[in-house]
């Protein structure tokens, strides 16, 4: 479930729709957490299923620590990505504001700590060099992404 000061908007064309603070969300404040109406698919699901629903399935869901694809019911699967982001996931099934988020502001993961199954590339940050996302991410980025846990709890 996300955070219940947020709502759906559209960010630009290139984009789509992102999540955004209605209220400001100070650093440490949980800002997702699994529930009982989000849909976890196992990855056996996913061999007998059309394509239609593995292209729903591949754009909506992120992997948690078991491999498993989690649809998020709300607006959850609508949090973009950004190389700086001001949110991170824990192995425990909920995300923490990494830093204070403020009113319009989007909220944003880095998909590299997502458990991504495939490399893709996004687009420019100015504060950042990576360019793509990549299945390994976590063996190169973990500790800081520990590091802005830390800070936060």
């Amino acid at each position: 479930m996300i955070h219940p000061d947020t709502e759906l908007k559209f960010i630009n064309h290139e984009i789509g729709y992102g999540v955004v603070a209605t209220k400001f969300i100070p650093k440490g404040t949980i800002t997702w957490s699994l529930d009982k109406l989000d849909r976890i698919f196992t990855p056996l699901e996913l061999i007998d299923m059309d394509e239609i629903y593995k292209n729903i399935i591949s754009k909506y869901t992120f992997r948690d620590k078991c491999g498993n694809f989690i649809l998020c019911w709300d607006n959850g699967r609508y949090v973009n990505h950004s190389f700086r982001s001001n949110c991170i996931t824990t192995a425990y099934e909920f995300e923490l504001a990494v830093r204070d988020i403020h009113v319009g502001e989007e909220l944003t993961d880095d998909y590299g700590y997502l458990n991504v199954t495939e490399p893709f590339d996004c687009l420019p940050e100015k504060w950042s060099r990576r360019k793509r996302v990549n299945p390994d991410d976590p063996i190169y980025y973990h500790k800081n992404w520990d590091k802005k846990l830390r800070g936060a709890f």
